[in-house]
């Protein structure tokens, strides 16, 4: 297995060397640079083995702050808007399995019209923010509110700025504690990618607080597992990605959920909606949602390595293949039955997701659909750093008005 060692300079050119298609797209962005429309999701997407390493490393220096707000925890709330949201959806099992706490993963947008009302009972409670830049308004204004109405519950940002207001607005308040990532974490492309996969893998490490030597073994494990899935299977996932399908729908089971609702985000945002999407979970898909699934939509199934989940995902994918559903399906995961393939199906195998177990591996299937929004983008015209040509959607929320009860007023 590789070890993630080669540099994000190193990384695409070696990748190209064993895929045509990604030396045309590195020659084309080294030639017209940023007017390349592609120049800085490119390189985010590609630099995520290595940033991993260094939010490793940056999670264990940051240990003592950590251990500040995890004494005596009774239950912990992940929390951020959008993708920094689907980061928490991620995590939040493994993290309730290490801990032993309740974990629950809400929206900031929950938080701020919801309040107090959507907080865990168990106290004490810590609430994790995920920002990437830190300025949106349900980042800080979700903290406010629960620092106002909440005053005793801790607080610990992880955030991909270290110039944002979540990282600069809260200095000397003793019940926040924040940990920066490295400045190339922090996505000047309009969809989030290596800043999404590195805050969740960040927040992974309060579940290793005990045992930090596994954590940097877990993330040194996957990384190596991302580097091999971007070297040999960048040509099977453009080609998907140009195909006649007209819809798209991820499936996914715990951690994979989350992943397949920020697979299913990240095509939407790249294609500037003209790929409309739906992340499901295989059982809820027969629950109404496979409706939605017609002979023009590619079907994305991130598979478990767990043996009981494995067969109620084969047993979906079997009932999806005998009603013969769907343009075509990718399935990506370890060990795949090459019976659930139909004619024009993708398998994407990916060893070592097992032996990084279950409850970890949802990053590396956001990678993937990271890759293949990518490259549908590309098949549409648009560009990846700016698909919204129109100004629709913008790498950072504007501001707009938080309102606030009377008895939530900061006081």
């Amino acid at each position: 297995m590789s070890t993630g060692s080669q540099s994000t300079s190193e990384f695409p050119a070696s990748v190209a060397r064993l895929h045509p298609e990604a030396a045309a797209l590195l020659v084309r962005d080294g030639e017209e640079g940023e007017a390349s429309g592609f120049h800085h999701t490119f390189r985010e997407i590609f630099q995520q083995p290595e940033t991993w390493l260094d939010t490793a490393a940056r999670m264990v220096r940051s240990t003592p702050r950590i251990e500040s707000v995890l004494a005596g925890l009774k239950s912990l709330v992940l929390t951020g808007s959008g993708s920094s949201e689907f980061a928490g959806a991620c995590v939040r099992l493994g993290l309730q399995k290490r801990l032993g706490v309740d974990c629950h993963s809400l929206s900031g947008g929950t938080i701020l019209t919801y309040g107090r009302d959507v907080m865990p009972p168990g106290r004490p409670c810590l609430m994790v923010s995920f920002a990437r830049s830190g300025d949106s308004p349900e980042s800080t204004g979700a903290v406010d509110l629960v620092l106002d109405t909440e005053p005793d519950t801790r607080q610990l940002f992880i955030t991909c700025n270290a110039s944002g207001r979540l990282a600069t607005g809260y200095d000397g308040d003793p019940r926040v504690q924040t940990v920066v990532l490295d400045q190339r974490t922090n996505d000047r492309s309009l969809a989030m990618t290596s800043s999404f996969t590195n805050m969740a893998l960040g927040s992974t490490f309060l579940g290793f607080l005990n045992d930090p030597a596994a954590y940097l073994e877990l993330c040194t494990g996957l990384s190596g597992v991302c580097e091999v899935l971007l070297e040999q299977h960048i040509g099977t996932l453009a080609h998907v990605a140009r195909g006649a399908f007209k819809r798209t729908v991820f499936l996914g089971s715990g951690p994979r959920f989350g992943a397949a609702r920020e697979a299913a985000l990240k095509m939407l945002e790249m294609t500037a909606g003209r790929v409309p999407t739906m992340a499901e979970t295989y059982l809820g898909l027969r629950h109404g949602p496979m409706s939605y699934v017609h002979d023009d939509t590619l079907i994305v199934c991130f598979l478990s390595s767990d043996p009981v989940l494995q067969a109620y995902e084969s047993d979906l994918i079997a009932e999806l293949n005998q009603k013969q559903l769907g343009a075509c399906k990718v399935l990506i995961g370890e060990g795949i039955q090459q019976d659930l393939l139909r004619p024009g199906d993708a398998a994407i195998e990916r060893p070592g997701i097992a032996q990084v177990g279950d409850d970890h591996s949802a990053v590396i299937h956001v990678v993937a659909g990271q890759l293949l929004a990518f490259f549908r983008c590309m098949a549409e015209g648009l560009k990846p750093d700016s698909p919204s040509e129109a100004g629709v959607i913008q790498r950072v929320v504007g501001d707009f008005t938080v309102h606030r009860l009377a008895e939530q007023v900061r006081r």
